[in-house]
């Protein structure tokens, strides 16, 4: 599996101009079917598929449970590029209507707006009951800790990244891909089929964070979801409503938007200017 080819380019500098060659990402399509139909494509980087649909159907709330899951599997051959998942009889019986609606949560269509996506994702997401309280300093020091996960973003300089970590601050997994939600879907997707998801706490992202992150992060029962960008305005009252921590890690400071009793402050975690 190809995570990366090699590409060619001009660099003009200093009046000059010159070939020059560098690792890029690759983008393909991943189409996952559910129940032997289509219910999505997602574009991605190739890899951990496995993880990635488990992930994907968890934000979904197509399966609950590991034990939801009949069956899983990934084609890669003639270049298909299908990830299949089939649910038990049980679960398939109470996701009938979901199966109707495919692609409702994670896909926004022209003109919905903030209200009724939050109102349809409030359908699957249960507030978070945990209170987990962390120092600053050491959300920095996950957050600081992320580049250690990127070996393709440094490669390619072009691969977000997402990291999971227990209520004692101790990574429990992390992935790379061209989406940031790719990302996340594949990180949660390996603490899942680990059947370690109650112990999930902690979601670090190399991103900004938008209403699509904060619903996966609430289907995996993250009580936070930190990024090195400001996140929307929807990311934040979606948090909000399921009692989510969100934060922004930027220039040594930690911005927190809702949720703060999560947060002992302790020695402030940036530099003094």
């Amino acid at each position: 599996m190809t995570e990366s080819i090699s590409g060619e380019y001009t660099e003009y500098f200093g009046g000059k101009q010159n070939r020059q060659s560098r690792d890029l990402i690759v983008e393909e399509p991943l189409s996952i079917r559910v129940e032997g139909k289509p219910y999505s494509v997602v574009m991605r980087t190739p890899g951990d598929e496995i993880a990635h649909t488990a992930g994907f159907c968890l934000s979904e709330g197509i399966v609950e449970h590991p034990e939801d899951i009949a069956d899983i599997g990934f084609c890669e051959q003639d270049q298909t590029n299908v990830a299949t998942l089939t649910v038990t009889g049980k679960r398939r019986g109470s996701i009938e209507r979901l199966l109707e609606r495919k692609g409702f949560v994670s896909q926004t269509s022209c003109g919905i707006c903030g209200k009724e996506i939050i109102t349809d994702l409030l359908q699957v997401l249960t507030r978070a009951t945990g209170n987990t309280v962390f120092e600053a300093e050491k959300i920095m020091a996950c957050v600081e800790s992320l580049s250690s996960s990127q070996p393709l973003h440094k490669k390619t300089r072009s691969a977000h990244a997402a990291a999971i970590f227990d209520r004692e601050v101790n990574k429990m997994a992390s992935a790379e891909d061209v989406g940031r939600h790719n990302a996340l879907d594949k990180a949660i997707g390996k603490v899942f089929l680990d059947r370690r998801i109650k112990d999930a706490c902690l979601g670090v992202m190399s991103s900004r964070l938008s209403y699509e992150l904060v619903q996966k992060a609430g289907r995996a029962g993250l009580e936070m979801l930190v990024g090195i960008s400001m996140p929307t305005s929807l990311a934040v009252n979606l948090a909000d409503s399921v009692n989510m921590t969100l934060a922004c890690a930027k220039n040594g400071r930690l911005m927190v938007f809702c949720g703060e009793g999560r947060i002992n402050p302790g020695t402030h975690p940036g530099k003094p200017e």
